[in-house]
């Protein structure tokens, strides 16, 4: 079926989309402009969405705004917005009325005329999945690029030819009621996360579990040998099972040896990039790209991969160099909404840093972030929400013997201004902040760009 198909399949029926906001917003335009009925529907009210609202109610949309946005919802389809659970109770009332739960994302596996990759993980998901795209892109392929990144993808299904590769970022909350997996699926590694909104790490793992679940024998499952949660998960995978590790050599897949990086494939091996070759620094960025050439093996030429790793200077908010300024680097590391982010990063540099973290409460514990502060931290600026956590952790390791000192504050601005007046030239300050954002920020990217423009508005 492709998206024509599924767009008239729809004609008549009456579909909800819960969630006016970027991966919903497209697809009600879509709807409309495929003569469905629409009733587009929010928790905000109608004053918050602004203009959007009347956008929406221009293109046929019915608007259902404010706290009894989900009562008693009456449709044939339901789309759920990824950061809603697909059991809350009114999603389970309509069920059972007869409403079909979808998504976005599953309606995209359906009507995607080209192969899909796509990623997931607790950390890396990112900036593996840039890499795959860039490196398809530099081979001379057309590439769309979506899912947790870029823009959705469902309003450009019919405009993508067989030939083209969708590559996919996609979250546990994507994959949560996924019924299709992807052609070739990585999971770059798993670590808890995300425990404020799933039951569990039992059901966060069975989320990501999705990405590769439903393949078939012909497809590619991708997994970190190095991790446990994801080495354990690859015995459970109905394609063939690919591997990537930093610290040993696997039987079919991505390894480094030597300073290299090595693809290994049916008894043969080569050697694809030198480590010392890869522009983004940190050994997980060694693992991400062991991820995504395992991922594009048979796909890109090793020369396009070596060249692709010599001038991709990485994502925005993940280890980004901001400024230098009087002799102090700083850098910009918002997307370590978790310590195991936070930990990578902090892994990156060979100097002691000046570390500022602290967020919203994700109820992940931070205890083996504190060894780490201890050995690659020298001052920490700690503010936000998880700020007593963080110092209860770090003061409560046993290594821990008031090395570094522990500042707080109330405000990034005020931890900007501490890290100012204590950092010496030839000083590391970077945000990894260890949690999620939104006690002071509506999500990381906003947090990464307020403190961007707070650190080059410093004088010189």
């Amino acid at each position: 079926m492709d998206l024509e198909q599924y767009l008239a399949a729809l004609r008549g029926k009456t579909v909800a989309v819960l969630g006016i906001g970027v991966s919903n917003t497209p697809l009600v335009e879509l709807l409309c402009r495929s003569g469905v009925r629409v009733i587009a529907c929010d928790k905000k009210e109608r004053a918050a969405l602004g203009d959007a609202a009347d956008a929406l109610e221009a293109l046929g949309a019915t608007l259902r705004l404010g706290e009894g946005y989900l009562d008693d919802l009456a449709a044939d389809v339901i789309f759920r917005t990824p950061g809603m659970r697909p059991d809350v109770p009114a999603l389970l009332a309509a069920r059972e009325r007869g409403s079909v739960v979808t998504s976005e994302m599953q309606v995209f596996f359906e009507v995607c005329p080209c192969p899909i990759i796509a990623v997931t993980g607790s950390d890396g998901k990112t900036t593996t999945t840039t890499l795959i795209a860039e490196m398809l892109r530099a081979a001379g392929r057309r590439v769309h690029i979506g899912g947790n990144i870029g823009h959705p993808l469902l309003a450009e299904a019919g405009d993508m030819a067989t030939d083209d590769i969708a590559v996919l970022e996609l979250s546990s909350f994507q994959l949560l009621d996924m019924t299709r997996s992807p052609h070739i699926a990585v999971l770059t590694n798993l670590a808890p996360n995300h425990l404020d909104v799933h039951r569990g790490m039992e059901e966060y793992i069975a989320a990501k579990e999705n990405i590769f679940a439903h393949q078939h024998a012909g497809d590619v499952a991708i997994f970190n040998q190095d991790n446990d949660i994801t080495r354990a998960l690859s015995a459970k995978a109905p394609g063939r099972v690919r591997l990537f590790s930093r610290r040993e050599e696997v039987a079919d897949g991505a390894f480094v040896r030597g300073g290299a990086i090595w693809l290994r494939r049916g008894g043969e091996e080569r050697e694809i990039v030198r480590t010392a070759d890869i522009r983004i620094p940190g050994e997980h960025n060694v693992e991400n790209y062991c991820a995504a050439i395992a991922a594009v093996d048979g796909l890109v030429e090793d020369e396009v991969i070596r060249t692709v790793a010599h001038t991709f200077a990485g994502v925005e908010h993940r280890i980004e160099l901001v400024r230098e300024r009087r002799g102090v680097r700083w850098y910009n590391d918002s997307i370590a909404t978790s310590p195991t982010r936070a930990i990578a990063g902090l892994r990156s540099f060979p100097e002691k840093v000046i570390l500022l973290a602290g967020g919203y409460d994700k109820h992940i514990p931070f205890a083996p972030l504190a060894p780490e502060i201890v050995a690659h931290v020298k001052l920490l600026i700690l503010c936000g929400a998880t700020e007593q956590a963080i110092r209860a952790a770090v003061e409560g390791y046993e290594g821990y013997h008031g090395e570094p000192p522990i500042l707080r504050c109330d405000t990034l601005a005020e931890a900007v201004a501490l890290a100012d007046a204590h950092a010496q030239p030839g000083d590391v300050v970077t945000l990894s902040p260890a949690c999620a954002a939104f006690d002071q920020f509506p999500n990381f990217a906003e947090r990464g760009r307020a403190f961007k423009a707070m650190v080059r508005a410093l004088p010189e």
